[in-house]
């Protein structure tokens, strides 16, 4: 087999943040934020979908072992991140607003060193239902 293979675990987790720049007044960042700028946060119930792609392995089959993927996910992220405030108990995104966005980046940097076949291809942080963002690397 010559082709790529694109293998996806996705978990789930809880957390708190509140988006605001300290530079900006309450009124600015409520203009910018909306109440995602409430003065002590909000919480959202997040998926993560971790991709990584690669050839599978001649002897397995896998490209990488599933496995192995949810435990770097949970030991590198998840109990970083679960039941957290993303403002102040995270020390990844110390000095970072939490947006989704820098979420998916901030995943990527603890993940992406310990995927241990294949390479990691993206990483989908979903903040509710509708609204999901991607991110492809460095």
């Amino acid at each position: 087999m010559n082709g790529t293979v694109y293998v996806t675990r996705r978990a789930h987790f809880s957390a708190s943040h509140r988006l605001f720049d300290p530079s900006f007044s309450d009124e600015r960042n409520a203009e910018i934020f909306g109440g995602c700028s409430n003065p002590n946060g909000h919480g959202h119930n997040y998926t993560i979908e971790v991709t990584v792609a690669g050839p599978p392995d001649p002897a397995t089959g896998f490209v990488v072992d599933l496995k192995r993927v949810k435990q770097v996910l949970q030991e590198r992220f998840l109990a970083f991140v679960d039941h957290r405030n993303l403002n102040v108990d995270v020390p990844f995104l110390r000095g970072v607003n939490p947006t989704t966005e820098n979420i998916a980046v901030a995943a990527w940097r603890q993940l992406a060193p310990h995927i241990p076949a294949g390479t990691l291809h993206s990483v989908r942080i979903f903040e509710t239902e509708n609204n999901f963002v991607e991110y492809k690397g460095e």
